[in-house]
């Protein structure tokens, strides 16, 4: 694996963080105090001038207006973008949308990419993606109620589905549901483009996120498909498959979602160490960086930093190389232990600031209240864990240990 960036790559990261600390930054005391819907505006047109910076999109197909990029140097970008709330969204590549672009490019059909990836590329429209159900274990997918129901060129849709993500504002939602309740369990469900404003999509509020209910994008909400009719054409991909086309999704998305972490953790350290280095503790002078527990801190945060950005850069190299399924262990070491390296990191930051850390004149509290799900979306810790560790054993089945 080389760990070489090119040329033009560095020459596109030092243009994306020169714009995330001159653009970006300065505005997040507001982004953090005043209303979303105050905010939202201002944040489209620092897109506009992404796009005349032509960074928009980088991760996406060049086909449709993207930069496309390849995974391992998308993981950079990611890195980032994800040292400012706002990184992604301005810069276009922002979850679930996503991973609902890859999905519409892999598995679309000609009608499918000219109404919805296109004008989704270019940030025209927002998506939503409908899979975690309120009543049931999001730990195991095959566990679902939401249905979809045949009825001559229609599937009827009902279901009660939750963090169902930037649903506020959202044109249409790729929904999971079953299709085939009678198959395998793996073959049971199907992906759905539902439009928003089809009769029977319901939403029913933003979920309130450690006491946060958002807006807009930056919401989650709980969705309520209450004979819901759509044509049997919305369909992605063949029925019954759509387990399958959730893999697709979720592989890359990891990467995306850990660099992103990566990138909250390089935040995170900066302000930790600027802190200690300027807060004065006493009347010699002397700082909390001069005190040996911050500096053991600081030690173990840098170490913890880097082992877990080369175990994703790693990945990302695995997925490009030899695909996501041949990457499956990788995938899930590295979704449990850069998410917790992430909160370690922010709770120190956070520890050092003391009071100050607690409140949103810093961006460290809206780090600790938001990134806490790290842990426990698209796959909780413990089963990424139990799953690396069955794929480690198959390793030692008949094998000799000298």
């Amino acid at each position: 694996m080389d760990f070489a960036v090119s040329e033009k790559m560095q020459t596109i990261l030092g243009m994306i963080n020169e714009f995330v600390e001159k653009e970006l930054m300065p505005l997040e005391i507001e982004f953090l105090n005043r209303p979303t819907e105050q905010i939202m505006p201002i944040l489209h047109q620092k897109r506009k001038l992404v796009k005349q910076m032509e960074l928009w999109a980088p991760c996406h197909p060049a086909e449709y207006g993207g930069m496309g990029l390849p995974l391992t140097e998308f993981a950079l970008v990611s890195e980032a973008l994800g040292r400012t709330p706002t990184g992604h969204f301005v810069f276009g590549c922002q979850a679930p949308d996503v991973g609902n672009i890859e999905l519409l490019h892999l598995f679309g059909n000609p009608d499918q990419k000219q109404r919805y990836l296109r004008p989704l590329v270019a940030g025209d429209i927002r998506s939503c993606f409908s899979m975690t159900e309120v009543t049931l274990a999001g730990s195991n997918p095959i566990m679902m109620d939401t249905n979809a129901v045949k009825d001559g060129d229609d599937y009827v849709i009902n279901g009660q589905k939750w963090y169902t993500s930037s649903a506020e504002g959202a044109k249409f939602a790729i929904v999971m549901a079953k299709t085939n309740p009678e198959a395998g369990p793996y073959l049971q469900a199907s992906m759905i483009i539902v439009p928003c404003d089809t009769p029977g999509f319901n939403l029913v509020r933003n979920i309130p996120v450690m006491g946060h209910a958002g807006a807009d994008y930056y919401s989650h909400a709980e969705i309520s498909y209450q004979n819901c009719r759509v044509p049997i054409a919305n369909r992605l991909g063949p029925e019954g498959h759509g387990f399958v086309l959730a893999q697709e999704r979720l592989g890359p998305g990891r990467i995306h979602h850990c660099m992103r972490w990566i990138g909250i953790c390089n935040r995170s350290f900066d302000l930790m160490c600027a802190r200690a280095r300027d807060r004065v503790i006493s009347p010699d002078g002397k700082t909390l960086a001069h005190k040996q527990i911050i500096q053991a801190w600081i030690a173990e945060c840098a170490a913890e930093i880097q082992a877990a950005r080369l175990m994703v850069l790693h990945a990302a190299w695995k997925i490009e190389n030899e695909g996501a399924k041949a990457a499956r262990k990788e995938i899930s070491l590295i979704k449990f232990k850069v998410a917790n390296v992430m909160q370690m990191v922010v709770d120190r930051a956070l520890q050092v600031y003391g009071g100050m850390g607690m409140t949103d004149d810093t961006v460290l509290a809206f780090y600790y209240r938001h990134e806490r799900a790290a842990r426990i979306y698209d796959g909780a810790d413990e089963v990424h864990k139990v799953s690396a560790a069955r794929q480690i054993m198959k390793g030692y089945e008949g094998r000799r240990v000298l």
